[in-house]
This record gives structure tokens, C-alpha cells and sequence, in this order.
């Protein structure tokens, strides 16, 4: 099924099952989909509720969420299934570019299902009124450019969990940038953490850039192993172990990666700029670097793993 273009959004959608059996989209204008083939809610679980170790909440501390591209509400589902109970007081903030994809998720039986009927009446009331309000929950989202929306969320709101999921940094890096990188590390709160399926240097070197310890996610069920499956970013706040549920510390291989000229940032200095013209800056800026190149990195670790 095609669904067609209706504006500055997505472009044509089209819908495809995961291997998990849930449903799922892919952008033409991004020429990516949604969520990786082995399961959309399976990664959702994986690499944003289960590393986000939302039972640290069971105590009555306030939780405060950032949704960056809500896409089909996967990732912020998985988290409002796993609050501990009771539940703590939820202060969460969605920004997302196009309705679409959130309104066809929520016709899907199939989606419908994955969730409960509480989770379901949040999603038709984002869909519906952009929010929710209920005794100790709430929520707003945001329809537009990330870049713009995130300064529409007051500037001293912190949060305790980012969920970082835009299209990946060669498709979609107006959302990858230093800049933009910058200020959601800055909203972050002690012990915050951001969550995102990206393993890419240029993200990771921006986020320790500013001030955040970087950490390994896991692969979700199903999913084909590989040297990193995304990262867990986190402020420094209470202590962290190394290894935990759905993440681990950076190998070897991880951390010289951060070394090569994959790791030169994608920069947008007035927040303003399209994708060609960030790309383009990178381009250039990568083949003036003195940096390894990351093919020789790729041949060294192909090297060290056959040896």
C-alpha cells in the first residue's frame, strides 16, 4: 500500500509488516523506513524502554520524556507500557513533523493490539488533541521541524529520558547536527539519559563533546548481530554501571571509531540549514581533517577478527 504525498511532511508513505509480525512505513522522501525489519515493536522495547530502566521511577520521582520524531508512537508506547506501578508523576513532550503516520498506526488492528487499552486512549488523544492531560499525567506534541519545536519547550524544562529517533544522519541530518545534538544534551537532567538506535561516530563524538558519558545498546530480538546496535548517552549524574539491561560499554573497536574521519560532526550553525548544504559541510571538512580514514579503520578491526 502507497499512501500519498499531502505536503512538506514525509512524502509518500508506504507500509510494510515487520518480522515481528507489526506494522510498520517507509518514507520516499527519506528513502528509509520507520524501524528495522526484524520488528518495529521489538526494537521500540528493546533500545528505548528497556535501557531507560524506568522501575528507577518506582519511588515517586517525577518522569520527565522528550520523543523526538514520534513517527508511529512506537518508542513512546513502549515506555508508558513499561512505568512501574504505581505510576509515576509523567511529564512527556512529542515533536513530530507529519500527523500521518501516527493516524495510520492507530487504524492498524495490528498495532492496536500490541498495546493496552490505557496506552491506546494516550495515542488517539495525541492524534486527536496533540496531548493529553490526566491527574498525573500529561503530555503535548509538537507538529513541525524538530529544530523549531524544541525551542517552543520552555527553556529550563530537563529531562530524564531522550528518545532520539529521526531518520539516520545521512538521510535525515538536520536532526544529527552539533547544534541540534547540543541542545538536547543540554536538556538533559543528571543521570538523564539519551536513547537512539544510531551507532554513527559523528553522533557519538557530538554527544561526548557535550559532556555525556556514551554506552552501547544491545540488538533487539531478531535482530542481526552486529558491533553496536545504538547508544545510550547519559549526563553524569548518579553512578551508571558499565553493563546493564539492553546496553554495555564501548568496545575497543567503538572507541577508535571516534578517531576517524566518520566522527566529524554534522554542523548546522543557524539551525536552519537543508540536508544538502550539511552534507556538503561535512564533505568538505572530512576531506581537510588529518583524521584516520574509516575504511582503514573497517580493514584494521576485519583484520584483527579473522586473525
Amino acid at each position: 500500500m502507497t499512501l500519498p504525498d499531502c505536503g512538506p511532511d514525509l512524502g509518500p508513505l508506504h507500509a510494510y509488516p515487520t518480522a515481528d509480525g507489526s506494522f510498520s512505513l517507509q518514507s520516499e522522501r527519506f528513502g528509509e523506513a520507520f524501524h528495522n525489519s526484524a520488528g518495529a515493536r521489538n526494537e521500540a522495547i528493546a533500545k528505548f524502554a528497556v535501557p531507560a530502566q524506568l522501575e528507577r521511577f518506582r519511588n515517586g520521582t517525577p518522569l520527565r520524556v522528550l520523543d523526538v520524531c514520534v513517527g508511529l508512537g512506537y518508542n513512546s508506547a513502549a515506555v508508558l507500557e513499561a512505568l512501574p506501578s504505581p505510576a509515576p508523576e509523567l511529564m512527556w513532550w512529542g515533536l513530530e513533523l507529519d500527523r500521518r503516520p501516527l493516524e495510520l498506526a492507530l487504524a492498524q488492528p495490528e498495532f492496536r493490539s500490541s498495546w493496552s487499552p490505557s496506552v491506546l486512549q494516550i495515542l488517539e488523544q495525541m492524534r486527536d488533541h496533540g496531548g493529553w492531560h490526566h491527574n498525573r499525567s500529561s503530555g503535548e506534541l509538537l507538529w513541525g521541524d524538530a529544530r523549531r519545536m524544541l525551542q517552543e519547550i520552555p527553556g529550563d524544562q530537563c529531562f530524564d529520558l531522550i528518545l532520539q529517533d529521526a531518520f539516520s544522519p545521512q538521510r535525515c541530518p538536520e536532526l544529527w547536527t552539533e547544534e541540534f545534538l547540543a541542545d538536547l544534551a543540554g536538556r538533559l537532567a543528571a543521570g538523564g539519559r539519551l536513547l537512539t538506535y544510531s551507532r554513527s561516530a559523528a553522533v557519538r563524538a557530538s554527544l561526548r563533546r557535550n559532556g555525556l558519558t556514551l554506552l552501547s545498546l544491545l540488538p533487539a530480538p531478531g535482530e542481526r548481530p552486529g558491533w553496536s546496535s545504538g547508544t545510550m548517552a547519559v549526563r553524569p549524574g548518579p553512578p551508571i554501571p558499565v553493563a546493564g539491561p539492553g546496553w554495555r560499554a564501548l568496545l575497543a573497536m567503538e572507541e577508535e571509531h571516534l578517531h576517524t574521519r566518520a566522527a566529524v560532526p554534522f554542523r548546522d550553525p543557524s539551525s536552519a540549514d537543508d540536508s544538502a548544504v550539511i552534507l556538503r559541510r561535512r564533505s568538505l571538512e572530512q576531506a581537510s581533517c588529518n583524521l584516520e580514514a574509516t575504511n582503514a579503520w573497517q580493514r584494521r578491526w576485519r583484520q584483527d577478527a579473522t586473525s
